[in-house]
């Protein structure tokens, strides 16, 4: 039974194979969706096209979402070629280098309104834009982590920003619900992308998280990906505003257990 038959999807933010997007794409590929993929920055081309090209996607648009501008050109793009949409897939983050290495109290004003802007007001805009072309209602979900609500080491202001993305997404649902346009976040596990990458001491985030989650694993992006089939498919039609962790359970901990004995 494919869940998404007849369903068409905008992805933002897919940078290569390993980005969680891509992981939702594939999930949303093998259930019938038909699918339009945004990326970034110029570089990221030359490894989003071919990917585009496996799952035979042909809408492959750059849209930096810290321009109106560009969100407004790549909205008009995708309504000349679908016409209508159903799903909006938020897979975008980012801070600065040096704002995720040493302390959260010497993050820089420009990096803290960078990390803003294109890690969580870009949701709003999207979601904006994503409006008119939703007449017969949609699904909106985005990506967050545990360290919106925790303190997790180097996460810093991405942290701040996934909290704003978070309360964003309970105004967002609640904006949205009466046009019967559903908004949701999933709170993934810590998983090896590319923005992982600029997080100091990620390796040691990932061992620590393997050791103590319920699950002893990690996860990875098909878990997640099937997580975003049932939010954005009839499955969840009834579901809004809500975080939804995918992470092996390493939410619920409040004091996790470490992989030695208690003496």
């Amino acid at each position: 039974m494919k869940l998404l038959e007849g369903k068409k999807a905008l992805i933002f933010g897919i940078a290569n194979k390993n980005s969680i997007a891509w992981g939702i794409a594939q999930t949303f590929h093998e259930h019938g969706a038909e699918i339009g993929f945004s990326y970034g920055i110029p570089q990221l081309e030359r490894r989003v096209r071919p990917l585009a090209e496996e799952i035979g996607v042909d809408f492959v648009e750059m849209c930096n979402v810290a321009s109106d501008d560009d969100i407004a050109a790549t909205f008009q793009k995708a309504a000349d070629r679908f016409g209508t949409i159903d799903i909006l897939v938020h897979s975008i983050g980012y801070a600065e280098r040096d704002d995720l290495d040493g302390r959260f109290v010497d993050t820089s004003r420009e990096g803290f309104k960078t990390a803003l802007d294109i890690s969580a007001f870009s949701l709003v805009a999207l979601a904006k834009a994503a409006k008119p072309l939703m007449p017969n209602g949609g699904s909106i979900i985005s990506m967050t982590y545990y360290g919106a609500e925790k303190v997790v080491p180097h996460y810093n202001v991405m942290g701040v920003a996934k909290a704003a993305l978070e309360a964003s997404t309970r105004y967002l649902a609640a904006d949205l619900g009466p046009q019967n346009i559903r908004v949701n976040a999933i709170s993934a596990g810590p998983i090896k992308t590319l923005a992982a990458a600029g997080i100091a001491g990620f390796r040691k985030i990932l061992g620590y998280t393997e050791e103590r989650a319920p699950l002893r694993r990690n996860i990875d992006q098909t878990e997640v990906g099937k997580t975003a089939l049932w939010l954005c498919s009839d499955l969840g039609s009834g579901v809004t505003g809500e975080v939804v962790y995918v992470d092996a359970g390493y939410h619920i901990l409040g004091m996790p257990e470490p992989p030695e004995k208690w003496e």
